[in-house]
């Protein structure tokens, strides 16, 4: 995923499905420890129940249609 890319994925995530600067630094922290890779960030979210299935579903809809 290119900067850019990740960049309006964390807007998306902030202005779309109100997560906070602080949840979304948490999942990062969590993958950066298990050097997980950037697209894992959803599933660390989901898996912090920082996020819903119904918010899951939106994020894997925005990524297929970047």
């Amino acid at each position: 995923m290119s900067s850019t890319t990740y960049s309006s994925f964390l807007r998306f995530l902030q202005e779309e499905l109100a997560l906070s600067h602080d949840s979304i630094a948490i999942a990062q922290r969590s993958m950066e420890q298990t050097q997980s890779p950037l697209l894992m960030l959803p599933m660390v979210l989901w898996q912090y129940g920082l996020i819903t299935l119904k918010d899951l579903e939106r994020i894997y809809d925005w990524l297929e249609n970047v």
